[in-house]
């Protein structure tokens, strides 16, 4: 039913974590994928990871607040390729962690650029190649629940992933016409190697405060990927789809 094969995916930060589960499902369903990444030694076990599910893999050197770095990734994208069909901005980072009011101008504009601009400066090439190509595409940003939620001593993250779903709701009504689909995707804990370097108790809390009982993991976040890049989310346009176990619904 999901059957991606004729389909291209880029997906930045796409050399571990949450970016690597998107490249699993979606070769898993027959896409050819692109990664981009900043460390060359992560994106080299990632395609060889990917490779050895039977895909058809390359990755690319890109660091995406730099949009220099963007215009030479995309366009060996599609040297390589010849098309994009879905982009999955999902690079990005925790940014500043601490008092808000103790965070100056430069450093709130640091997250910015790398979890807002980085997601602008990424769809601008891909979008003027999904348009001119004039056949549809999807583009999809991974976003959190912490957009929804208050995270205190993290204001800088909570406030650029809920900055990107207003993105996703203008970026809809714009391209929708040109048969682009653009959605997010809105995390809660998921168990990679970052998250797991938090406590105990934090891992404990996230746990007591799901619906269904445990926290998340990269398996959860494969089918969601091929779901939005796949022809049975046309009708899904400008949304945010929460995976979170039901942690932003569950009273305390």
């Amino acid at each position: 039913m999901f059957d991606l094969s004729n389909q291209v995916a880029l997906i930045t930060g796409g050399n571990g974590g949450v970016g690597l589960a998107f490249g699993r499902g979606l070769v898993k369903s027959g896409a050819k994928v692109a990664i981009w990444g900043r460390n060359a030694d992560k994106n080299a076990r990632a395609v060889n990871e990917l490779s050895a599910l039977g895909g058809d893999v390359e990755a690319f050197v890109c660091d995406v607040t730099q949009e220099d770095q963007i215009a030479t990734a995309f366009e060996a994208t599609l040297e390589r390729f010849g098309k994009v069909d879905a982009c999955f901005a999902n690079a990005g980072g925790g940014g500043y962690r601490g008092f808000s009011h103790k965070a100056g101008r430069e450093t709130w504009l640091d997250t910015i650029d790398l979890n807002l601009m980085s997601v602008v400066q990424t769809w601008a090439p891909v979008t003027d190649h999904l348009v001119q190509r004039g056949e549809g595409g999807r583009l999809i940003v991974t976003s959190s629940v912490a957009a929804l939620m208050g995270t205190g001593g993290a204001a800088g993250y909570s406030t650029t992933k809920a900055a990107v779903l207003g993105l996703v709701q203008a970026l809809a009504v714009e391209l929708g016409r040109s048969g682009i689909r653009v959605n997010a995707i809105l995390p809660g804990f998921i168990e990679t190697e970052m998250s797991l370097t938090t406590s105990q108790a934090f891992q404990d809390a996230a746990r007591r405060r799901s619906a269904i009982g445990r926290i998340g993991t990269l398996e959860d976040m494969e089918g969601v990927a091929v779901f939005l890049a796949s022809e049975h989310s046309d009708f899904m346009t400008g949304q945010g789809l929460v995976m979170d176990g039901g942690h932003t619904i569950f009273p305390m």
